[in-house]
């Protein structure tokens, strides 16, 4: 079986706009049918024609309005449009769930029952008259039995042009709805301004979850694989090492397991509430952490000065993880080199993590995807931090949070 021919965009968007129109229309027609009597109660009454007109549009567009008025109209309308006028059927809308929407949504769907009547007017006598004109000298009464001069040939371009009119009438029709529907569709600049900050308020969560992800994750898939080397070089000269090695690559996948756990469990937060979301560490589970270091063979030495408990729930938070980066950094770039953490809590948090090893660690001062990660976070903090060799040649990092900002409320 030969394959079809794909119909060409334009061709197949005018088909989707006559077909949202002619629903158009036969909502039009249902409510002529039921609306009919009370135009003719007008037309009879001997009113004024300039009074009759627009009562008569009035009977026909107030059961239309109160009808595009209901809530759940406008997912119906933004459905219609987005599938058969502008193409983006991705692009779903709500119900109305304001006032202004409402209305909005009722003059819509009012637009949408005129133009479509319209259109299936220009229809039911376009079309047949072009039958008549191409097929019968005499076009019977649809021309006032006046018969149309010329040969079949004038006839025949006479109803062609007849039918493009037609066509054309009813592409006008379309194109005018797709420019209005969707601004009609749109919320209001406060709901536009509320959707846009929703939007940037899923993005920035995604974000945080790529860098709990990045931190946790990766500081312990650091660890394993950081342990597994050791173990395999370790494997036939030093068993019992590499036992050891083996043990603290199996703890390391094992936390890597629970962090994942956590980050999933933010993930479900961000859909369906708190429920599942395992608490976060932070310096309070400073000890665990410099221990899994010293575990995979990092000389980390530690000074606490002040109450780290006592820190704003986000900074600790937050400060755990760039102790963590700071540590995966120490083990992925110098590993067996000496380091010394300093945490000074007794007023703003500094800490400062400094690797004896000369030179710069790779990628500590450039735009390594942990640092950069680490820079954000502080960033969001009101912090400064800074990276890099210091005066002696050591790598150093050293980050001020402040602890009392706006910024660090938590």
């Amino acid at each position: 079986m030969a394959p079809t021919a794909p119909v060409h965009p334009a061709l197949r968007r005018e088909l989707h706009r006559w077909v949202y129109l002619l629903l158009g229309g036969a909502f039009a027609l249902a409510a002529g049918v039921v609306l009919a009597w009370p135009v003719e109660l007008l037309r009879t009454s001997g009113l004024p024609l300039v009074l009759v007109v627009p009562l008569a549009l009035l009977v026909v567009a107030a059961p239309l309005a109160a009808v595009g008025a209901l809530a759940e109209t406008r997912s119906v309308e933004g459905a219609a449009v987005g599938a058969l006028l502008t193409g983006r059927a991705e692009e779903r809308v709500g119900p109305s769930a304001s006032a202004g929407q409402r209305v909005r949504t009722a003059g819509l769907l009012v637009l949408h029952v005129l133009a479509g009547g319209a259109a299936g007017a220009l229809l039911v006598v376009g079309l047949p008259t072009a039958v008549l004109l191409a097929a019968t000298p005499d076009a019977g009464g649809l021309l006032g039995g006046a018969r149309v001069p010329g040969g079949w040939g004038v006839r025949l371009v006479l109803a062609v042009v007849l039918v493009v009119a037609v066509l054309a009438g009813g592409g006008l029709l379309g194109r005018g709805l797709a420019l209005l529907a969707p601004r009609l569709l749109a919320g209001s600049t406060a709901e536009r301004l509320a959707a846009a900050e929703a939007e940037v308020s899923v993005l920035a969560g995604r974000d945080r979850l790529a860098r709990e992800l990045h931190d946790s994750v990766g500081h312990s898939l650091s660890l394993v694989t950081v342990q597994a080397g050791a173990a395999r070089r370790l494997m036939t000269r030093d068993p019992a090492a590499a036992e050891a090695a083996i043990r603290a690559t199996e703890d390391a996948a094992r936390r890597a397991l629970v962090d994942l756990d956590h980050v999933l469990g933010l993930m479900r937060e961000e859909t369906a509430g708190p429920a599942g979301a395992a608490p976060a560490p932070d310096l309070r589970d400073l000890d665990d952490l410099v221990a899994t270091a010293r575990g995979a063979g990092a000389r980390v030495e530690v000074q606490v000065h002040g109450r780290v408990d006592a820190l704003p729930a986000v900074v600790s938070r937050e400060a755990y993880r760039i102790v963590q980066e700071g540590l995966t950094n120490v083990l992925r770039h110098a590993p067996g080199a000496a380091c010394r953490l300093a945490v000074d809590a007794g007023g703003d948090l500094v800490l400062r993590l400094v690797n004896d090893a000369a030179g710069t660690v790779p990628g500590a001062s450039g735009g390594g995807r942990g640092l950069r990660g680490l820079r954000e976070r502080v960033r969001d903090l009101r912090g400064r931090v800074a990276a890099g060799p210091d005066d002696d040649g050591r790598w150093a990092l050293e980050v001020h949070l402040p602890v009392h900002a706006r910024g660090a409320a938590g």
